[in-house]
């Protein structure tokens, strides 16, 4: 397989995003990003979503023939069976990196990631074989994110505190909210604008936490106005504006990272989260993040 076919593949422009959550998820969590586990954590995290990109294309080839033939399977440039094994491999493997940071490392936690890192797989099976027309696909598709912080959190934590579920609970509307826009071809009709209320929960939780914490205030402002500048496309509809709209929130899934991140006192990691944000939007310009 090309590596251009591979990167398209796993749909590699979003990786940022996924690693600004495993920063907050560590974070929210108690632990410590420079610790020594954070290695295994980070290569199992990109081998989930990355297999899990793969398994996505595998199970949609015959409606992609239909749809969009130009993706790299229906096209002839890689063979379904092909990545179907490599998917599935990236998950095992990343499941096998979480045994290793709980049962292994100095600090593990036991066998908690490994469990974790076997349910984050389940859910992302799940979401790839029936996410097409299955009404529940925004909210499994989130519950793979919420999985992302928690495997991070449980890495360091064995039994994490209410701040790492609350944040999971933040992402997890924001998902929602998200991936319901992706699927929505009549928004412009009012009975299918309440996912926004989804996206509403934590920019209301951020203005919230922000009165009480000055320091929270810009990381919540730029969020706030990134998902309006998306949902100003939303809402004008016109050619290629809900694409738009969609890898706009998606990168937005960074700058949510950086909220929750200044809000647990890491004013320099929120930075890094907005670092994350803006390396999405870059990596897009060349590889599709939808």
């Amino acid at each position: 397989m090309k590596l251009a076919v591979a990167l398209k593949l796993g749909r590699v422009s979003n990786l940022p995003t996924v690693w600004t959550n495993m920063m907050a998820g560590i974070v929210l969590a108690g632990g410590a990003v420079a610790d020594a586990r954070t290695i295994p954590l980070v290569l199992a995290l990109t081998l989930f979503y990355v297999g899990g990109m793969f398994l996505n294309d595998a199970f949609d080839a015959e409606i992609d023939a239909l749809e969009r033939p130009e993706r790299p399977i229906p096209s002839g440039q890689v063979g379904r069976a092909t990545v179907f094994k490599m998917g599935f491999g990236m998950l095992a493997v990343a499941v096998l990196l979480l045994l290793w940071a709980g049962m292994i490392m100095h600090g593990g936690t036991g066998i908690w990631p490994a469990f974790s890192g076997l349910a984050l797989a389940a859910a992302i099976v799940a979401y790839d074989r029936n996410h097409k027309k299955n009404p529940f696909s925004p909210l499994i598709m989130g519950l793979c994110r919420v999985l992302v912080y928690i495997t991070a959190g449980i890495c360091f934590v064995a039994q994490p505190g209410a701040p790492l579920f609350i944040g999971a609970a933040l992402l997890l509307a924001y998902l929602i909210g998200l991936t319901y826009i992706a699927k929505q071809e009549n928004l412009g009709r009012v009975e299918n604008l309440w996912p926004l209320l989804f996206l509403g929960a934590p920019i209301v939780y951020g203005f919230v936490q922000a009165l009480d914490q000055t320091a929270l205030f810009p990381f919540w402002l730029l969020f706030t106005a990134w998902v309006l500048v998306a949902l100003f496309f939303v809402k004008r509809r016109g050619p290629g504006d809900i694409p738009r709209a969609v890898v706009s929130l998606i990168a937005g899934i960074s700058l949510l990272d950086a909220v929750l991140i200044a809000g647990a006192g890491e004013p320099v990691l929120a930075g890094i989260a907005i670092l994350g944000f803006g390396l999405t939007l870059a990596l897009q310009k060349f590889i599709s993040g939808t």
